[in-house]
C-alpha cells in the first residue's frame, strides 16, 4: 500500500482512481472493494471493534492505492497497517471557496450537497409510511440509483452489494436504507455537510503532516506527481463522473455488476418461464378444474 485517497464520496475519487492507475498504481475503488473484499468488510462492519490491522494488511497486501468507501472511513487503521503509505486528503469542489455565511457558490459546491437536495428547500422534515418524524428523501431519483433498485431483489450478487452499500452507508452517515426500493438512503443535507465536513478536518488534524498531501482534482497532474514522486503524464488529467454517470461504463466492463446483470437475466428468465407455464396450464385445464384439484390436494395433507 503506497497510497491512501481518503478524499469524501462524490469528490473527485473516480477522477483520482483513473489518475493514480496512469501513474502505474494497483488501485481499488469503491466496486473493487466489494468485489474482492465484501466479506472481509462485511465482517468489520459487525465487529464492535472494527477491523484490526492484520485484516488490512490481509487486504490490501498486493494493492498500490485505494480510493473511495470503505477505506477512507477506516484510512487511519489503514495507515497503521502500511506506515510507508502516504495520504491523498483530497478536498474538491468548494473545499476552499467557502463562503463566510457557511454557504457555497453553485457552480462550486461539493457533489454531495447537489445530490442531497430537494429544488424546494435543502432539509425538509416530513413522516413516514409508521408516522415517523425522519428526513426527507430529497431530490430527484436519478437514473443509476434506478437501475440499483432491480439488482438487489433479481440477483444475489446484486442483494450482496445493496447490504454492502448500505453497511458503507451506515457506517458513513448513522442513516440507513430499509429496502432497495429506497432512495439510495434518506438524504438531509444538513447531514451531509456535517459528515462532509468533519471527515475534512479530522484528516487534517490527525494525519501525520508529512504524510498528508491536500489536494483538489481541478489541480491537475504537476502537484500530485510532485507529491507521489512520478513523472507528469502525457495526457490530460482525467475527470471521470462528473455529471454521475460513470456506472454507466461500469456497468458494462466491472466483474462485478456484469454478473449482477447476467443473474438478473437468468432470474428473469425464470420467472417469464414459470408465469408462462402457469398460464399455459391453467388455460389447459382450466382455473376452476386447478383451483379444486389444488384445494383437495391441501385438504389431504
Amino acid at each position: 500500500m503506497k497510497v491512501i485517497a481518503a478524499g469524501f464520496s462524490k469528490t473527485g475519487t473516480k477522477s483520482m482512481f483513473l489518475a493514480l492507475s496512469e501513474l502505474g498504481y494497483n488501485v481499488y475503488d469503491f466496486h473493487d472493494h466489494f468485489w474482492h473484499h465484501c466479506d472481509q468488510w462485511t465482517k468489520i462492519y459487525s465487529s464492535s471493534t472494527g477491523g484490526t490491522i492484520e485484516d488490512f494488511k490481509e487486504m490490501y497486501e498486493s494493492v498500490d492505492a485505494v480510493t473511495d468507501a470503505p477505506p477512507y472511513l477506516f484510512w487511519e487503521e489503514i495507515l497503521q497497517a502500511f506506515p510507508d503509505a502516504k495520504l491523498d486528503g483530497h478536498l474538491i469542489w468548494g473545499f476552499y471557496s467557502e463562503s463566510e455565511n457557511g454557504r457555497f457558490h453553485r457552480n462550486q459546491e461539493p457533489e454531495w450537497f447537489h445530490w442531497s437536495r430537494t429544488p424546494k428547500t435543502n432539509a425538509p422534515i416530513t413522516s413516514d409510511r409508521r408516522g415517523r418524524v425522519v428526513p426527507k428523501c430529497v431530490g430527484p431519483k436519478q437514473s443509476h440509483e434506478k437501475k440499483l433498485h432491480l439488482p438487489g431483489i433479481l440477483s444475489p450478487t446484486g442483494w450482496k452489494y445493496y447490504k454492502f452499500f448500505r453497511d458503507t452507508m451506515t457506517c458513513l452517515s448513522g442513516l440507513r436504507m430499509r429496502h432497495p426500493f429506497d432512495l439510495m438512503f434518506v438524504k438531509n443535507e444538513m447531514q451531509v455537510r456535517k459528515c462532509f465536513r468533519q471527515h475534512q478536518e479530522y484528516c487534517k488534524q490527525n494525519c501525520p503532516p508529512e504524510k498528508l498531501f491536500v489536494y483538489d482534482v481541478r489541480q491537475g497532474w504537476a502537484p500530485l506527481c510532485e507529491f507521489l514522486g512520478k513523472e507528469i503524464p502525457d495526457k490530460p488529467f482525467p475527470h471521470e463522473n462528473v455529471a454521475g454517470n460513470a456506472l454507466e461504463k461500469l456497468m458494462a466492463k466491472h466483474p462485478a455488476l456484469i454478473r449482477i446483470q447476467r443473474e438478473m437475466k437468468v432470474t428473469v428468465a425464470l420467472m417469464s418461464f414459470a408465469l408462462i407455464f402457469g398460464s399455459y396450464k391453467i388455460y389447459k385445464n382450466g382455473f376452476v378444474e386447478l383451483l379444486t384439484n389444488f384445494w383437495s390436494s391441501v385438504q389431504i395433507k
